[in-house]
């Protein structure tokens, strides 16, 4: 399930949604071209054992092809080692939904339902939430149900995240598979108080799901993560450096992953993730009120990082109604900079 191209084709299999695409990897530019003109375009090729938006590239013409093809062959041979790429539809204006799921050796299999991952730039995300506002209580029970019943089949071991686009007429397509933890885990731990991490421990132990959760999923207000970075909040370049002063939020509803500190050093070398910042509310206008908040009281010296950039996006107006996609970033950011 960790290999792109693989996952694909068992979820098909099992009848999960996928979007159209090249039925395994591309072998050259000229089975590329044959898969787009099949497909139509615009096309998108991705890296099979990539993720973080490495080893991907759109291509919106025939012209376009070639370069881009190589292009990102060669990121993902660079990345990870393995310049395998495969080709899919590519959707416009998407949401990006992904569903958490926990699997036990013993067969079970259970949904801890999705989060909002639209807020990203260049693929990389930058806050996520849970629950989607996209999702109804239906749809949430139709695709953890079809997950439970696939990963059940397929011997899925493991905390799992499934990631899927959401088109406009919000029709889930799956795209790929996690199999491991992620950053957002906080905000699904946040909504039905599991811990994700104590969950996995558990389970490579040999233990079984029922033990685990001791009890049935129940989904509670709503959370959002901010990821804070070391990097500065408009021009997106990393700022290494030393940390001359760092106070971190509290109160109700508030956590704070990260192991930084006042003269902590942060080298040039790493991801640029220093913290994650995570709220809970009874409903979502609560929940961004309660990080707004925690935004103002988060201080971080030394270094220049994505605070003043998070603090924006809770105050723009499309965002705070829930009317955004995965090009959200690009509307926000160019009307920043006519500021």
């Amino acid at each position: 399930m960790g290999e792109k191209e693989k996952a694909r084709a068992a979820m098909k299999q099992y009848g999960v949604p996928i979007l159209p695409g090249s039925d395994g990897v591309i072998a050259s530019e000229t089975e590329a071209l044959e898969w787009a003109r099949k497909i139509g375009f615009p096309v998108i090729v991705k890296a099979s054992a990539g993720g973080g938006g490495r080893g991907m590239r759109v291509i919106r013409s025939e012209e376009e092809l070639p370069g881009h093809f190589h292009a990102a062959q060669s990121e993902a041979a660079s990345a990870f080692g393995n310049g395998d790429l495969y080709m899919e539809k590519f959707i416009e204006r998407p949401r990006h939904i992904e569903f958490q799921i926990l699997a036990d050796s013993y067969g079970n299999v259970v949904s801890l339902g999705e989060r909002e991952c639209s807020i990203q730039r260049r693929h990389q995300k930058l806050l996520e939430e849970a629950p989607s506002t996209q999702v109804t209580p239906e749809l949430r029970k139709e695709i953890g149900d079809v997950l439970v019943k696939t990963l059940s089949q397929i011997g899925y071991i493991n905390a799992g995240t499934i990631e899927f686009l959401m088109d406009e007429d919000r029709k889930l397509y799956f795209i790929e598979m996690n199999t491991r933890i992620q950053v957002e885990h906080p905000v699904t731990e946040m909504t039905t108080d599991v811990d994700l991490v104590k969950s996995q421990i558990m389970i490579a132990a040999g233990a079984k799901l029922a033990d685990v959760l001791l009890g049935p999923i129940v989904f509670r207000g709503h959370a959002i993560e901010c990821r804070i970075n070391a990097e500065h909040p408009e021009k997106f370049t990393p700022s290494a450096g030393k940390i001359t002063a760092f106070h971190v939020p509290g109160g109700t509803g508030v956590r704070v992953d990260t192991h930084q500190y006042a003269e902590g050093v942060i080298p040039p070398y790493y991801d640029s993730l220093i913290a994650k910042l995570v709220v809970r509310g009874k409903d979502r206008d609560e929940a961004i009120s309660r990080m707004a908040r925690a935004l103002e009281m988060f201080i971080v010296e030394g270094v220049h990082t994505s605070i003043p950039l998070h603090r924006r996006i809770m105050a723009d107006p499309d965002f705070r109604s829930g009317n955004f996609d995965t090009k959200f970033m690009e509307r926000f950011l160019s009307q920043t900079h006519k500021k």
